[in-house]
């Protein structure tokens, strides 16, 4: 028996911000059936909000620091400092941080692609499991 992976994007959604209701449009958009949803986390933290204008925050000794020892800015930095329980390494490039929520990632998680502007940080969702189950119930029982 061989076993076959097909993975296809939701035709016509839009670009997702705070003002969408994601989980009605994700509903409206998932076929009925046996098929798994993946939602990325940067649509979830775009509709919830969590967008974080660099150009409005003011770095920190501690960051400006860090972010000499990174190579990145130090603005960056303190966004990156605000989601982290705990810095577990700091290289060039990259901040590996141990997030509030208990994750270990990459700049804790704080992302600057596929932004909606040159300045803009895209955090974590405050509680994941939350914002899947708000999509959960939203597709109902079988979808």
């Amino acid at each position: 028996m061989s076993a076959s992976l097909a993975l296809h994007a939701l035709p016509g959604l839009p670009e997702i911000t705070a003002e969408h209701n994601l989980p009605s449009l994700l509903a409206a958009s998932v076929p009925p059936g046996n098929g798994i949803l993946v939602v990325a986390q940067k649509v979830v933290s775009k509709w919830e909000g969590r967008l974080v204008d660099l150009r409005q925050v003011k770095a920190s000794a501690r960051a400006e620091e860090l972010a000499r020892q990174v190579d990145k800015d130090p603005r960056q930095i303190e966004v990156i400092l605000g989601e982290t329980a705990r810095v577990v390494r700091a290289v060039p490039g990259v901040v590996i941080c141990e997030t509030h929520h208990g994750l270990i990632c990459a700049n804790a998680g704080v992302d600057l692609s596929n932004t909606p502007g040159d300045a803009i940080a895209i955090l974590l969702p405050v509680d994941p499991d939350a914002s899947a189950e708000r999509v959960r119930e939203a597709l109902g029982p079988g979808r």
